[in-house]
C-alpha cells in the first residue's frame, strides 16, 4: 500500500516529515480522496509498561494551493463515539488544512474495540418488564474483556489525551490544531496543556470542564433547557402522568432485532427526551411533541423509543463505562434523585467494576481557545461551560441561538466562525452576545432585548433560526419511515387521479377530469408541503405533517365528489374503481393520517 509520504508527493502538495510513519491500514469508513488511515501503537498502561494497543486514526491531505503546515485533529465525544466517519466534512470545514481523525482507544475502530452488548443489553432492559440487571449484565462484560487480556485501568482521559500527544509526534507535525466536542473537551485540553510547544490552538465545542459534576447537574440541566425552550410545566405533568400510568410503546431492540413493547415512565421519558436534546432538530421541535403529550398524544413517544434503542449501539460501552467509572462519576456526590435510568445504570456498572478513580487534572492551556455552546443544550450548558472558559488564561466563548448540542453540527454559521478562528487564532473577536430568550420563548422566538443584543443583532451567525411551521400532530409519516408500504393507498390514489385526468380530458369529460384534476393537485400539494417540512426540520416528521395540510383535505373531498358524479355518464368498471379507490382514500387519510 502507498505510504502516506509517497501519497503526498505523487499529489505535489508542500511536503510533510513524517517521523516514523505508523503502519498503513484500509480505511472502515467511507473517507474522501487523499484519505489515508492507520493505527498508532501505544502502551495499554503507561504506568505499568507491557502490553500494547492500537489506536486508528484517518489523515485527509488538503489539495489547497495555500495549503498551511498545521493540520486540525478531531475526536468525537461519548466517551466512546467514532470520529473517522466526519473526516470529510471536517474537510470541507477546513479545506485549507490536512485534517486528523483520531479515534479514542477502546472505540469502534480502535484495538481492542471494547463493545460491551451486555451492559446495552440491559440498559435498554430497563424498559421491559421484569427490568434487567445492569450490574449482572456489567460483570460479565467485566469478566470476557478481562478474558480477551483488557484492562480497564487503561481506559480513561489521562490515557487518551496522551495519544494524542504521541501521534502528533508520529505523524511528525510541529504543532496543529486541537478540535474536540463533548467528552472530547476534556481529552484535548488535557493534550494541550500536556502538549504546548505542539498546539497552536484549540477549539472546543459543547465544553465539558473537569469541576463539572455531569451526573449531579443532569437533572438540573434538563429542566432549565426546558424552561428555556417554555415548557417547563407542561414538560413536569407529562412526567407526573406517565410515572402515575406509564405508557406502553411498540418499539425494536437493535441489538436482538425483535420488537416488544417498552413500559416507559415519565423518568425514563426524562432520560429519552435529554439524549435525543442535543440534536437541535428534536430541541425545536420539543415544544410541540411536549404539549401534544400534555394532551395526551402517546403515539410519539415510539420515535423516542426507537430512538433510545438505536443510541445504545453507537457508543462502545465498555469504553464508555470505563471512562466514567474512573473520570467522572466518583467526582459526583448523587445527592439529587436519580430519576434518569442511565444515571442509575452507570452507578451500578462503576459499583461492579470498581475500578480506582482518576484523579482531575483541571488543565490549562495558554494556546489560543475558543468555546462554544447551545442555547438549548441540557448536557453541556453555557452556565458551566461560560465560567470555564473565562478561567482560561487566552480563551473566548460563544454561545449561538437556536442551537443544541455539537454546535459543529447544526450551525453553519459555527462552522465558519471555527474556520475563521483556526486561521487567526489570535485575532481578538468583536464582542458579540446571545439576546436572551423570555421564559416562555420556543426555538426561533423573538428574543427579548438585553445587554449585548445590539451586537448579536448585527451578527448574522447570532440569529435564532426560524421556527418549525405550525404542525398537524399525526404519528402516520413516521410509521411510513419505518414501514413505507403504509403509504401504499397515496401512491395508489395519485395514480389513479393522474389516469382519471388523463382520460376524462381525452374524452370530454368534465366531472372525471376535474375529479383526477383534484386529485392530482391533493397529492401534488402534501407532497410539497411535505418535503419543504423535511428541508426545513426532518425531524419533525416524526411529530407530524404541516398544519396546511389538513387545509388541503377539501380537495382530497372534492376530487371524491366529482368523481362519484362521473358516475352518472360512465358506470363502467374504470370509474366505479376510481370512485371506489378515491372514497377509500379519503377514509384513510381523515381517520389513519390525520
Amino acid at each position: 500500500m502507498i505510504t502516506r509520504v509517497a501519497l503526498i508527493l505523487a499529489l505535489a502538495v508542500p511536503p510533510l516529515t513524517i517521523q516514523g510513519a505508523p503502519g498503513q491500514s484500509p480505511c472502515p469508513v467511507a473517507v474522501p480522496a487523499r484519505t489515508t488511515c492507520g493505527f498508532l501503537e501505544v502502551p495499554e498502561r503507561r504506568d505499568a509498561p507491557g502490553k500494547t494497543i492500537r489506536v486508528g486514526y484517518a489523515v485527509r491531505v488538503s489539495m489547497a494551493k495555500d495549503r498551511k503546515p498545521d493540520p486540525v485533529v478531531y475526536m468525537s465525544g461519548g466517551p466512546g463515539s467514532a470520529s473517522m466517519q466526519l473526516t470529510g466534512f471536517l474537510g470541507q470545514m477546513f479545506p485549507d488544512r490536512d485534517v486528523v481523525t483520531v479515534e479514542q482507544r477502546g472505540s469502534r475502530y480502535s484495538e481492542p474495540s471494547l463493545g460491551c452488548p451486555e451492559t446495552a443489553q440491559a440498559l435498554l432492559g430497563q424498559l421491559r418488564e421484569p427490568v434487567a440487571d445492569v450490574a449482572a449484565a456489567a460483570v460479565r462484560c467485566r469478566d470476557r474483556l478481562r478474558q480477551q487480556g483488557v484492562d480497564l485501568r487503561g481506559y480513561q482521559t489521562k490515557e487518551i489525551a496522551a495519544d494524542v500527544v504521541a501521534l502528533r509526534r508520529e505523524l511528525g507535525y510541529s504543532s496543529w490544531n486541537l478540535f474536540g466536542v463533548s467528552y472530547s473537551t476534556r481529552v484535548m485540553l488535557d493534550a494541550a496543556a500536556a502538549d504546548p510547544q505542539g498546539v497552536r490552538s484549540v477549539v472546543l465545542d459543547s465544553f465539558l470542564p473537569e469541576q463539572a459534576g455531569w451526573y449531579d447537574d443532569f437533572d438540573a440541566n434538563l429542566v432549565a433547557t426546558m424552561a428555556r425552550l417554555g415548557v417547563r410545566d407542561r414538560f413536569e405533568a407529562v412526567v407526573a402522568r406517565l410515572n402515575a400510568a406509564p405508557a406502553r410503546v411498540p418499539t425494536v431492540d437493535p441489538l436482538a432485532g425483535r420488537r416488544f413493547t417498552a413500559r416507559m415512565t415519565g423518568d425514563d421519558l426524562a432520560t429519552i427526551l435529554a439524549e435525543a436534546l442535543q440534536d437541535s432538530e428534536v430541541t425545536a421541535l420539543t415544544p410541540v411533541m411536549v404539549t401534544a403529550l400534555v394532551e395526551g398524544r402517546d403515539e410519539l413517544l415510539r420515535p423516542l423509543a426507537d430512538a433510545a434503542g438505536e443510541g445504545l449501539v453507537s457508543h462502545e460501552f465498555g469504553l464508555y463505562h470505563a471512562v466514567q467509572c474512573q473520570d467522572e462519576v466518583p467526582f459526583n456526590k448523587f445527592t439529587t434523585k436519580a430519576r434518569l435510568f442511565t444515571m442509575k445504570g452507570d452507578k451500578a456498572v462503576c459499583d461492579a467494576w470498581k475500578l480506582p478513580a482518576s484523579r482531575p487534572v483541571n488543565a490549562t492551556t495558554k494556546a489560543p481557545v475558543y468555546v462554544l455552546a447551545g442555547q438549548y443544550d441540557p448536557t453541556t450548558p453555557a452556565r458551566t461551560a461560560r465560567p470555564a472558559a473565562e478561567a482560561l488564561p487566552n480563551a473566548r466563548f460563544e454561545e449561538f441561538p437556536g442551537t443544541a448540542h455539537a454546535v459543529f453540527l447544526a450551525n453553519a454559521c459555527a462552522r465558519r466562525k471555527m474556520a475563521e478562528f483556526v486561521a487567526t487564532p489570535t485575532t481578538a473577536p468583536a464582542p458579540t452576545a446571545v439576546p436572551s430568550a423570555s421564559p416562555a420563548a420556543s426555538p426561533g422566538a423573538a428574543p427579548v432585548s438585553s445587554p449585548g443584543a445590539a451586537a448579536a443583532d448585527s451578527d448574522p451567525c447570532l440569529q435564532a433560526p426560524a421556527p418549525v411551521p405550525d404542525l398537524h400532530v399525526t404519528a402516520a409519516p413516521y410509521q411510513i419511515s419505518r414501514s413505507p408500504w403504509l403509504a401504499a393507498p397515496f401512491g395508489l390514489y395519485a395514480l389513479v387521479s393522474l389516469i382519471q385526468l388523463v382520460t376524462g380530458a381525452l374524452k370530454g369529460r368534465s366531472p372525471a377530469a376535474f375529479g383526477g384534476l383534484s386529485g392530482v393537485a391533493f397529492t401534488g400539494l402534501i407532497a410539497q408541503s411535505v418535503a419543504a417540512l423535511a428541508g426545513t426540520n426532518e425531524t419533525a416528521l416524526a411529530a407530524g405533517i404541516p398544519a396546511t395540510a389538513v387545509l388541503y383535505t377539501w380537495i382530497a373531498a372534492a376530487s371524491t365528489v366529482l368523481t362519484a358524479a362521473a358516475l352518472r355518464h360512465d358506470r363502467r368498471w374504470p370509474q366505479v374503481a376510481a370512485t371506489v379507490i378515491s372514497s377509500g382514500f379519503l377514509v384513510w387519510w381523515c381517520v389513519w393520517c390525520l
